[in-house]
């Protein structure tokens, strides 16, 4: 017998639950790694553990929002979207990335657009869009450009960097799940940050660096150039 029509959405809940399972475990990780790194500091120190338990509550409560948030995700819940400024995702996206691993470049028209998202799972989205950049450059520092602007019925932010570009290769399946260009990586960043544009009822793509320059009238340059596009609602 062929497969049926719920026979197939199961299979894409399974994979879908597969991929989130296995992000969560990623964030995770890298939470608890700042937390025992910084609980081992406290401990040298008593005296000046301050800072060091305030660096623990703030990645516990990350912690417990990665879980709730992709969890949402894996339920096929559409995201609780609320207005927020554009510019405070992008700066809480970069605000666990360490100093001097990028430089930054912001043209965002109008400054004070707002997107309507769940903040905290577009804060993902874009901190996925940053990682591949810086780690897909190394040991060079990239710099990597934020653009956004408004069309008639959406939003449009793009990120794009100076580094090697995306392999040709994989371009075509770069969003797949486990599909990287670089030894170490796991291929589930820009997986799971398709999976968010789409839980906004928008998406993800990649773009070449020459329909950049023509749309957003910025010079062109080399690297990898990612457009996210959400529905532009009042």
């Amino acid at each position: 017998m062929g497969r049926t029509a719920d026979d197939e959405h199961a299979r894409e809940r399974f994979i879908a639950i597969g991929e989130i399972a296995a992000e969560v475990a990623h964030e995770l990780r890298n939470a608890l790694q700042v937390i025992t790194a910084s609980a081992y500091v406290a401990r040298q120190n008593p005296s000046a553990s301050a800072p060091h338990i305030t660096k623990i509550e703030r990645h516990a409560r990350l912690a417990h929002s990665i879980v709730d948030d992709l969890m949402s995700l894996a339920r096929g819940e559409p995201a609780h979207a609320e207005p927020v400024l554009l510019y405070d995702v992008l700066v809480a996206a970069r605000a666990e990335i360490g100093t001097g691993t990028a430089r930054w470049n912001d043209a965002i028209t109008p400054a004070d657009v707002r997107i309507r998202a769940h903040a905290g799972l577009v804060t993902r989205l874009f901190h996925a869009l940053y990682e591949n950049a810086i780690h897909a450059s190394s040991p060079q520092a990239p710099t990597i450009t934020t653009r956004a602007w408004i069309e008639a019925h959406s939003i449009v932010i793009e990120v794009g960097d100076d580094g090697p570009g995306v392999p040709a290769e994989i371009a075509s399946n770069i969003f797949d799940p486990l599909v990287t260009g670089r030894e170490g990586g796991t291929g589930l960043g820009l997986a799971m940050a398709r999976r968010i544009a789409a839980a906004h009822a928008g998406g993800l793509s990649l773009v070449s660096t020459d329909v950049v320059a023509e749309v957003a009238e910025v010079p062109s340059q080399t690297g990898a150039t990612f457009r996210v596009t959400l529905p532009r609602r009042r």
